[in-house]
């Protein structure tokens, strides 16, 4: 996978991030307090996901330089 293809990925990993963080503001609000418990976790999943793209993308980066 390419720097680029991991920086797209990640970027689509972000917008669902924001998406479900929106998500759990609206069950505080509704003061859903279980399914507020299942978002952040899906948030934490989320994160990492980004976090391992984000890793992959500086790789492939550091390998494309020194090609």
């Amino acid at each position: 996978m390419s720097a680029e293809d991991s920086l797209s990925r990640a970027e689509e990993l972000l917008a669902r991030l924001e998406a479900t963080r929106g998500e759990l503001e609206r069950l505080a609000e509704a003061n859903d307090a279980d399914r507020a418990l299942e978002v952040l976790g899906e948030l934490s999943e989320l994160a990492k996901e980004v976090e391992e793209e984000l890793e992959k993308a500086r790789r492939a980066g550091e390998a494309d330089a020194n090609a």
